[in-house]
């Protein structure tokens, strides 16, 4: 029976998930922080988190490579290990458009009088929701999935 195997992976996905969250609500507080030493931004701290919590990510992306793969390999469930990988685009999706808004954020706050920042910050946050939502319905078949063999 592959169903206790298949659960410990899935509760470490979880828990990896939620080490992603933490790191997302690090680097926000951090991108926060940046944006408030303007005008003589400090931008060596700031480089300095983005570093940090690239090294977390990368970690994250390793491991649940890793339980992907354990997914296909070994436990015969490549319906599970394609969730994981659908997963993993969508969250390399969430980081690219969150450096883009960032980047917009401080464009807009530099030049506020430009209207195009504004309006490309509020298209960023729309495809960073749009993704976010994509990852919560991968999870929610991922979850569905994985219940049906128990």
């Amino acid at each position: 029976m592959t169903g206790e195997p298949v659960t410990v992976l899935l509760r470490r996905l979880q828990a990896l998930q939620g080490e992603r969250a933490e790191a997302y609500r690090l680097l926000e507080e951090g991108h926060q922080a940046y944006l408030s030493s303007a005008p003589h931004y400090d931008f060596p701290r700031y480089r300095q988190l983005v570093h940090e919590i690239t090294l977390t990510f990368s970690g994250i992306s390793r491991e649940v490579l890793s339980i992907t793969g354990r997914l296909r390999d070994e436990l015969a469930r490549p319906d599970l290990a394609q969730h994981l990988t659908r997963l993993q685009e969508r969250e390399q999706e969430k980081l690219q458009l969150t450096a883009q808004l960032q980047l917009a954020r401080q464009r807009a706050q530099d030049e506020p009088d430009v209207d195009a920042h504004q309006q490309e910050v509020r298209e960023l946050k729309h495809k960073l929701i749009k993704t976010i939502e994509a990852i919560s319905e991968i999870l929610q078949d991922l979850k569905y999935d994985s219940e049906e063999v128990e």
